[in-house]
């Protein structure tokens, strides 16, 4: 019997790996249920469902490796962003599926989080106050309306592997539905923007840049708490502490 891994472990759920498959566990079925249905309705390569015994999903292992990690740099080529900006736009011109997912939250919610999410970082001196206010005024350009689409919603670089430049598969479906098309190219590129003009090159069609550089500062700004009451660090280097602060000093 091979090895297992554990892949990523917190209160809400657990990944592991053993060999070629995937154990996911999941405190919400919920979750689980659409990470199913949004791979069954995806028009771009994701994970074989094995089997499915709730609490616990299994999933063979797509091929290729991760496209990157955040707090690292990239050796994909190019093209390889750029293969992946063209299968977000298939995503994205997908039929849209039935429920909302993690991009597709109202405006007057996001504005809330961002809010209560601010305050808390300066009153429990986790970021300093200037850093904070800068990036939430950065942050409102990305609240404003937008037409939904069919979006992944986590599609950090980890999720999307590559090989010979080529999209093998796309992972972890869980916060899947409706949203905002910028969401996903700014979740994508966050801690990347040397590959933005790659992705924006494969996406094929006019997008709002500004947008999605506010995405970078609301998304590290909603992520900060989660992320240390979850045992991760946002602090590592090229993490969303490092995007904060790159995003200040580039519209100083």
């Amino acid at each position: 019997m091979d090895e297992v891994e554990v892949v990523v472990a917190h209160s809400e759920r657990a990944t592991l790996r053993v060999g070629d498959v995937f154990l996911k566990v999941d405190a919400d079925q919920v979750r689980i249920d659409v990470e199913v249905e949004a791979m069954a309705l995806a028009p771009v390569p994701t994970p074989k469902v094995l089997w499915r015994r709730p609490p616990v999903l299994a999933l063979a292992a797509v091929p290729g490796t991760a496209l990157g990690r955040l707090g690292e740099p990239s050796t994909a080529s190019p093209a390889a962003w750029a293969a992946a900006g063209a299968a977000i736009r298939k995503l994205h011109d997908a039929p849209l599926p039935p429920r909302l997912g993690r991009g597709g939250r109202g405006l007057d919610e996001l504005a809330a989080d961002l809010d209560g999410e601010c305050e808390w970082l300066v009153r429990n001196d986790v970021l300093p106050a200037g850093l904070v206010e800068r990036n939430r005024r950065l942050a409102e350009t990305a609240l404003r309306p937008w037409t939904p689409v069919f979006t992944h919603g986590d599609l950090q670089i980890a999720h999307v592997f590559v090989d010979c430049d080529e999209i093998t598969g796309i992972i972890d479906w869980s916060e899947a539905g409706q949203g905002d098309a910028l969401f996903d190219l700014a979740i994508l590129t966050l801690g990347h923007e040397e590959h933005l003009g790659d992705v924006v090159a494969g996406y094929g069609t006019d997008v709002d840049l500004d947008v999605i550089r506010a995405w970078w500062s609301l998304r590290s700004l909603l992520a900060v708490r989660w992320l240390i009451e979850h045992g991760f660090d946002p602090s590592a280097p090229g993490c969303e502490v490092d995007v904060l602060r790159s995003r200040m000093s580039q519209s100083s």
